[in-house]
């Protein structure tokens, strides 16, 4: 039988094994089995491929999607270019990764996508941000990172974040786990009155369906989208990758 999965730090909000569970079995697809492995650390990953020898590729998400990069014997150039990987493919015991949230995002984004949106407030500035900033860029769409740890001198504290900066920009990103389930009741530390009816409001975070963040968005005018879209389009990805 062959194996898949999903690794992380907490699984407890992901869909991904229902998704799959259910591609299997509405597509008929046998002799398979997609399984969720929670590690503490990053490094557990040698022992986990160890112990699965049958596991044929893995989708990876919060916290290890740069982490991983070190334990990958192959990348390719999407994850050379961001730093960033979500996917991996085991062939003949090699490890080489993939990122796959760039062309999902991409994919979802394009569904709301309108012909004035030029700048982007991007809330993190982890793996999940760069693939989205990735793929802002071939749309020639700028942005804004925020953090709470700021890298380098391009990105800025959550406390700087001012109505200026919603002046120059009509998109707002969360790529942070801020909302996710089971705590529901968390959201991004920003100025959401300087929301307004031009802005898309995009929240990678897809469980619960409506964040915090989207509520206070959506109440301002806004329009809204969560990541289910893009948990699909990157997963159906990740499954042509891990059947090549």
């Amino acid at each position: 039988m062959k194996k898949y999965g999903i690794i992380g730090k907490s699984l407890v909000h992901s869909f991904s094994k229902k998704y799959f569970e259910d591609k299997f079995k509405n597509e008929n697809i046998s002799d398979v089995e997609f399984l969720e492995f929670e590690i503490e650390n990053i490094e557990d990953i040698k022992a986990l491929i160890k112990d699965h020898p049958e596991l044929k590729g893995f989708s990876v998400t919060i916290p290890y999607k740069e982490a991983i990069i070190p334990f990958l014997d192959e990348t390719d150039k999407v994850v050379q270019e961001i730093g960033a990987c979500n996917c991996v493919r085991i062939e003949n015991g090699k490890l080489i990764g993939y990122n796959t949230d760039t062309s999902g995002f991409l994919e979802s984004f394009l569904t709301m996508y309108e012909m004035h949106y030029f700048k982007a407030i991007i809330l993190g500035n982890g793996g999940a941000s760069k693939a989205v900033i990735h793929a802002l860029e071939e749309l020639s769409i700028d942005s804004l990172i925020v953090a709470r740890n700021p890298k380098n001198e391009s990105e800025i504290l959550w406390s700087d974040l001012n109505s200026k900066h919603f002046e120059d920009a009509n998109i707002i990103v969360n790529t942070t786990p801020l909302g996710t389930f089971p705590n529901i009741d968390e959201y991004p530390d920003i100025p959401y009155s300087e929301i307004n009816r031009h802005f898309l409001a995009f929240d990678l975070v897809y469980n619960p369906e409506k964040t915090v963040f989207l509520q206070k968005a959506e109440k301002n005018g806004a329009k809204i989208i969560n990541g289910y879209d893009m948990l699909q389009f990157q997963a159906e990805e990740a499954w042509e990758i891990w059947q090549k």
